[in-house]
């Protein structure tokens, strides 16, 4: 069986949109856990008189990844920012135009750029062991930021998705 390069590309993009729906759920899912450690955290300070630095920094750990791993998400989903005003009065061929220029001359550098030194943060924090400034801090600091080059990743993969399916409008005008 022999696939012809639309329906490679159909289904690379949908592969992509997939990885991205999955870590959007993560996300989701974040954002309970992240209630979850504020409720306990009132609870027990307001409760207790007990604070704890460790829920203090689950917070922004789970804050900052739910965040992140959310941008590849919104950017499928169109819940991106957009001058909707100008964009909804314009044809399809005219927003695949401008997809593929914002994409490959906007989007796709910054996540390059970003991603090169977020990969560089990442890999300084965890080669030496970097901790929590704070003491009783959370041990790992290179794990979020090793969700920073995560989502990155993931929303360069996002803008590839968007850039094939602009690009099937362009080619392929009457099948999209």
């Amino acid at each position: 069986m022999r696939l012809d390069r639309k329906a490679v590309l159909d289904r690379t993009a949908n592969f992509i949109d997939r990885i991205n729906t999955v870590a959007g759920y993560v996300a989701g899912a974040l954002t309970y856990l992240l209630l979850a450690a504020v409720i306990l955290h009132v609870v027990l300070r307001y409760g207790f008189s007990l604070n704890l630095t460790q829920l203090e920094e689950v917070h922004w750990h789970l804050y900052g990844a739910a965040f992140l791993l959310g941008l590849g998400y919104a950017y499928l989903h169109d819940a991106h920012v957009r001058i909707d005003l100008f964009y909804e009065r314009i044809g399809a061929r005219t927003k695949a135009w401008i997809e593929v220029l914002g994409i490959v001359f906007l989007l796709l550098p910054f996540c390059l750029v970003i991603s090169y030194f977020a990969a560089e943060f990442f890999w300084q924090s965890w080669s030496v062991g970097e901790v929590a400034d704070q003491i009783g801090g959370l041990p790992a600091r290179y794990i979020l930021k090793f969700v920073l080059l995560a989502a990155i990743v993931l929303l360069g993969l996002q803008a590839l998705s968007a850039l094939i399916r602009a690009v099937l409008v362009l080619t392929h005008p009457k099948s999209k």
